[in-house]
């Protein structure tokens, strides 16, 4: 993320700089793998994905259980599906139809797994896709992952629970930094094969790098039959023209945009930027309405970083966090920050 002064470095990311209708949702589930796998289909398989990243407030990278924002590890399983059901109707109210959800070796398999499982449990009752979506646990990791067996131990827990549950997608990992390409493929390959209750087109496999790169991953034939996470945001690059943000998205989208969701893309709704002008000279507005357009050219899904958690900085919230929360108990509300910006996400998800 950035900081509320505005100067580019990530959020607490290790980084070097800082209601679909469910019958649509099953066909979608059940394209065939030559569908979804072809180099450079003419249509794009992923605007079926029109969604938002719920996270912890202070980002999901922690040494322990991850509770996202508006949940408490007190919470029982029921509590936190009412909650989550608030949040949803509020999410849904803008056309989301996917929550991208955090998991670490700290949360599943725990007590709290047990209840945290009713975020996801309430999204897919009512329709919702949810991207299953692997942080690392903690700051000394490096962008690799820390213990491998423990990794896989969570992962066939969760596959094991959802893999029969088509509207739960798997990523093995979010931003994959610590590894070279060759490693991640590799890494990305055995995981594939260790966890074969996920079916590979509900597998999204994360690009090279901060998953800012899919070109090595789409050449890679092991993956020809899944999905790819694709991450871009202004502050991994120098400022950029609107057409140059363009051209650099679409590049690194390489021949696999029609397999590829955009997980993570931002910039701050809370200063009151307008996203709807195309003569902005602003960076962050230069940026997103290059990522959306490249979205809406490619019909290419997308899940926006973040609905709420993220990185608070000195201001008590993510800047970037296209709601504003509000409520107590079970009683809870989103409020939209910038109507210009939730206007363009929308355009990017072809609404």
């Amino acid at each position: 993320m950035t900081t509320q002064e505005g100067t580019e470095v990530p959020r607490v990311r290790r980084r070097p700089l800082g209601r679909a209708l469910i019958g649509a949702l099953a066909a979608v589930a059940l394209i065939p793998v030559a569908a979804v796998s072809g180099a450079s289909p003419a249509v794009a398989a992923t605007n079926q994905f029109r969604g938002m990243n719920w996270a912890v407030l202070g980002d999901n990278f922690s040494t322990g259980p991850l509770v996202i924002q508006g949940l408490s590890q007190s919470d029982s399983n029921a509590t936190v599906r009412a909650k989550a059901n608030a949040l949803y109707d509020d999410m849904a109210a803008m056309g989301v139809n996917t929550v991208r959800l955090p998991i670490n070796t700290h949360t599943v398999g725990t007590t709290w797994w047990n209840n945290y499982r009713g975020a996801i449990d309430a999204a897919t009752a009512r329709g919702f896709k949810v991207i299953l979506a692997y942080w690392e646990d903690g700051a000394a990791s490096g962008g690799r992952i820390t213990n491998i067996a423990a990794w896989n131990t969570m992962w066939s827990r969760v596959t094991n629970t959802y893999g029969s549950n088509t509207n739960v997608y798997f990523e093995p990992m979010n931003e994959p930094h610590g590894y070279s390409s060759a490693d991640w493929r590799n890494v990305a390959a055995n995981w594939l094969s260790y966890h074969y209750s996920a079916v590979p087109s509900r597998v999204l496999i994360g690009g090279t790098g901060y998953s800012q790169d899919l070109r090595d991953v789409c050449n890679d034939s092991r993956f020809s039959g899944t999905l790819f996470s694709f991450h871009h945001y202004a502050f991994f690059y120098s400022p950029m023209t609107y057409d140059a943000f363009r051209s650099h998205v679409q590049t690194r989208l390489g021949n696999c945009a029609s397999r590829a969701v955009v997980t993570e893309f931002g910039a701050p709704m809370s200063t009151g930027l307008n996203y709807a002008n195309a003569s902005s000279t602003d960076n962050f507005v230069r940026h997103i309405r290059a990522v959306t357009q490249v979205m809406r050219d490619n019909r290419m899904g997308g899940t926006y970083w973040p609905a709420l958690g993220g990185k608070p900085g000195d201001i008590g919230y993510d800047w970037y966090s296209m709601f504003a929360f509000s409520g107590s108990g079970t009683n809870l509300n989103l409020t939209v920050r910038n109507t210009s910006g939730r206007d363009r996400i929308r355009y990017g998800w072809g609404l």
